[in-house]
Formats: C-alpha cells, sequence, structure tokens
C-alpha cells in the first residue's frame, strides 16, 4: 500500500481510497498526497475540503484517478 501511495505523491496523481477510522467508520474518500512520513501521510481530502493526515495502516485500497482527454471532433 505504502509503495502504491508513493507513486501516487511522485507523480502528483488524485488517489480514490477507502479508509477506516479509529473508531471503525469506513469511507471513501479523494486525496492528493502532499508529504509522506514514515507510517502517516498528509493530503488534501476533497471530502472534507481540508488538510488531513492519515495512518498507512488504515487505508484499505487506494487507487489513481485516472482522467481521459476528450477529443474535439
Amino acid at each position: 500500500m505504502k509503495a502504491q501511495l508513493l507513486k501516487a505523491f511522485k507523480y502528483q496523481q488524485l488517489v480514490d481510497m477507502m479508509y477506516i477510522s479509529n473508531d471503525g467508520t469506513i469511507s471513501k474518500r479523494r486525496v492528493k498526497i502532499l508529504k509522506v512520513s514514515g507510517d502517516s501521510f498528509q493530503a488534501y481530502c476533497f471530502l472534507r475540503r481540508e488538510k488531513r493526515h492519515f495512518k498507512i495502516s488504515h487505508v484499505l485500497s487506494c487507487m489513481p484517478v485516472r482522467t481521459r482527454e476528450r477529443q474535439i471532433v
């Protein structure tokens, strides 16, 4: 999981992730990773619209957001 997060950070990709909080609540979030350090990372969370700290061990899954360019015909 950490390797995927580092890759997204390196290429400045947005990430959709499933995250479980300390109280057991599961949420789906779209984030932009700002900093990775040790067992946590800081990211801008589009759900909460603010910078948040996340524990890598609490990330259940993550997937980079793929954007497609549209062609003008």
